[in-house]
């Protein structure tokens, strides 16, 4: 079987969680499989790795005036999509670096939703509805929807009106092993809760959680909370300022996996205070490495972190900061969460992804 990868979402993002998602599902689709991908051609991406990936990149000068580049790099992509053999496409995203409707190349088409973000948060993240109607075509299109989640599944049958019939739930998984945390990277030298990831204002309730530390740095003035992501924001800088916290924060930008591993095993505890996730694999990140996580009770977070994590009203810097102390303060319990976490996270595997996705395709290749 051959399958199209239109490989927009590398172009659009050099890390995230969607180039994370198709770089694992394709290196683990079996030696049967032809993975096709178009994509963009920045030597430093990460991109999947397969025995007989066919990559198709194009190498145009960019010092060319923009709109004639992008121009020549749409009629590239659109030759070699017109002219490749393929069985099924998969693009990466809602559309393509063609320009063109997914309906224009008459073959099975599979389209994964990984959460409803711009939906639900329209007015402050999409707020003209360009990136929910190009979904909402593609969902509408498609043979075949893969939802990450039953909440995504959820939100997407509410949401879009697509039929169940339609939606196939396949969960993620995490790459990140305990196995590789014991390098010589550094980690903060203070007891330390952690933070992953964006801290985008609009839903990752990242402000409460400075709350949260402000409360519990009045009992344990040592702890701190490290934050691998972006620098501080101005409105971050004046809110920490305000707490008075400013000398219990540490912010880490790009780490590698191994770096992660070990900030996430060294930790105190994870902490995902976000009041929406499609997925959410840094808990099973978290877990994997072996250290307790406080998370969210909304959305799509229940499912993944199931028993093997404290769970918090989002809403309550009180509760936060309850669950934060309870793992300070209880040494006993809190290897408690360790195991459960273990135990958790062994039910996710990226190989469940790959395989359950490979159902989905022959499905549709054989009808």
């Amino acid at each position: 079987m051959r399958v199209f990868y239109d490989g927009v979402i590398y172009k659009l993002q050099k890390y995230g969680g969607i180039n994370r998602y198709f770089n694992n599902l394709i290196s683990r689709l079996p030696d049967e499989i032809t993975p096709i991908l178009t994509a963009y051609r920045a030597k430093d991406i990460a991109y999947p790795k397969h025995p007989n990936l066919k990559t198709y990149r194009f190498l145009g000068r960019e010092n060319r005036p923009r709109r004639l580049f992008e121009a020549l790099e749409r009629r590239y992509f659109e030759s070699v999509t017109s002219s490749a053999s393929f069985d099924l496409m998969h693009p990466t995203y809602y559309w393509m670096l063609t320009g063109k409707d997914m309906t224009s190349y008459r073959r099975p088409l599979v389209v994964t939703v990984h959460d409803m973000i711009h939906e639900l948060y329209a007015d402050r993240m999409d707020s003209n509805g360009q990136i929910a109607r190009t979904k909402r075509r593609s969902v509408e299109i498609a043979d075949a929807v893969i939802c990450v989640s039953e909440n995504t599944k959820k939100d997407l049958m509410k949401l879009s009106g697509v039929r169940e019939d339609k939606i196939t739930v396949i969960y993620l998984s995490s790459e990140l092993d305990i196995r590789s945390s014991y390098g010589d990277e550094p980690v903060p030298k203070r007891p330390y809760f952690l933070y992953v990831g964006s801290r985008n204002p609009n839903y990752k309730n990242f402000d409460r959680l400075l709350e949260a530390l402000s409360k519990v740095v009045t009992r344990y003035p040592e702890v701190i909370l490290c934050s691998v992501g972006g620098s501080f924001r101005d409105f971050e800088r004046q809110q920490i300022s305000d707490l008075g916290i400013e000398n219990h924060l540490e912010t880490l930008q790009n780490p590698s996996d191994s770096h992660l591993a070990k900030l996430y095993r060294c930790s105190v505890a994870f902490v995902y205070p976000s009041n929406y996730e499609g997925f959410g694999i840094p808990p099973l990140e978290a877990m994997a490495c072996g250290t307790p996580v406080i998370a969210s009770n909304r959305s799509s977070i229940p499912e993944v972190v199931g028993d093997g994590g404290i769970q918090f009203d989002p809403n309550s810097v009180a509760d936060l900061a309850d669950a934060m102390l309870s793992v300070l303060e209880n040494p006993i319990q809190r290897d408690r969460w360790i195991e459960r976490g273990f135990d958790r996270v062994q039910q996710f595997s990226w190989q469940k992804t790959a395989d359950r996705t490979l159902e989905v395709y022959k499905q549709l290749v054989v009808s």
